[in-house]
């Protein structure tokens, strides 16, 4: 039996970025369900956001920028992060009536006939003319490998994991990782630990002063240069280094913030160096980042030899039904506005590409 179904566009993932594309296709006339579709493997709305840790409050949260077309207002910043943005999200879809299916998984996407792609779920096939992929990274956290590793008697997990601080109280904690969410983890968990240690590949940057537009642009671009040159994005923080704010100058003095180098080996009661040196352990917080979400697209084989898919604003260089957005430049939550909009704009220009509406 055949139950592929045909739209002009199918939108991946329906985080900020997804849902962004939605509302950019909805207000240039593609009708959901009939000219576009949305799908999204999360079981409810919220995007990466509904799997954060309860400690990490709204008021915690760095640079949440507005979906388009609706503000985000009155939220408690005393409350979970998960719960205000997953509700934000789930009114946003309601409002613009974007039809999001979940959960459905994405297993690949492959060339079909007449030009169009093919996009296999667990809900069927999709054949599609353009397609935007906004999966994001959560579902690839990246964890190292070390010697030793599998040797270790304690609990190693990744931010992907986290918690919560309480799970940490009275263990001795390595966190490694120099990011935001290092930082973030070893503030919280201090005051439950019997002890932490902070070790991360290279001295972390802190940035002085506040994070201009211009300060911004000069960051993006350099992500944006990877990406179009086919290597593996960076994170934005990657360029732009780590907000030295209050709390971040408190740990430093409290000695929390204290980095060590990054160790050579993890034995069965903790991590050591090559110089000697050992620190017991009973947990290994991996707060080593993510990868991008974009394995369904090994079939049409879009990745250079760096690693990475080069890319052009959103659309693959290699393929220009293929935008990707929240990739690279426009992980961030006003990047992927823009992108989405830019995506958008680019795929409406695709020959035979006119929602049924016109």
């Amino acid at each position: 039996m055949n139950n592929t179904r045909e739209v002009e566009v199918v939108v991946i993932g329906a985080g900020q970025a997804g849902l962004s594309s939605a509302y950019h296709l909805r207000r240039t006339g593609f009708e959901p369900e009939r000219d576009f579709v949305v799908l999204d493997h999360s079981p409810g709305p919220g995007g990466a956001w509904q799997f954060r840790w309860p400690s990490l409050t709204y008021g915690k949260v760095h640079g949440m920028h507005a979906l388009p077309g609706m503000e985000l207002t009155d939220a408690d910043p005393a409350r979970p992060s998960s719960e205000v943005i997953a509700e934000y999200f789930a009114t946003y879809e309601q409002a613009f009536d974007l039809r999001v299916r979940r959960p459905v998984d994405v297993r690949a996407v492959r060339e079909g006939e007449g030009g169009r792609l093919l996009v296999e779920t667990s809900d069927g096939t999709w054949s599609t003319r353009a397609l935007i992929n906004a999966t994001g990274t959560w579902d690839r956290p990246f964890w190292p490998r070390y010697p030793g590793q599998e040797t270790f008697r304690g609990r190693q997990l990744h931010t992907a994991q986290y918690p919560g601080p309480q799970a940490f109280a009275g263990r001795r904690v390595v966190v490694v990782g120099g990011g935001a969410s290092g930082t973030q983890h070893l503030l919280e968990i201090a005051g439950y630990a019997a002890a932490t240690t902070w070790v991360t590949r290279r001295p972390p940057v802190f940035h002085e002063g506040p994070f201009t537009e211009e300060y911004g642009r000069a960051a993006v671009a350099l992500v944006e240069e990877r990406v179009r040159q086919g290597l593996v994005p960076q994170s934005v923080v990657t360029v732009t280094g780590l907000p030295l704010n209050d709390a971040i100058r408190q740990g430093i003095a409290d000695g929390v913030l204290d980095r060590q180098p990054m160790f050579d080996r993890i034995t069965p009661d903790g991590v050591e160096w090559n110089d000697g040196r050992r620190v017991a352990a009973d947990v290994i917080l991996w707060a080593t980042g993510f990868r991008a979400a974009i394995d369904h697209l090994a079939p049409l084989r879009l990745r250079e030899p760096g690693g990475g898919i080069r890319v052009e604003g959103t659309r693959a260089v290699a393929d220009p039904r293929i935008h990707l957005v929240g990739y690279g430049p426009s992980a961030s939550t006003i990047g992927a506005n823009r992108a989405g909009r830019a995506a958008v704009r680019d795929i409406r220009r695709l020959p035979a590409l006119v929602p049924a509406a016109a």
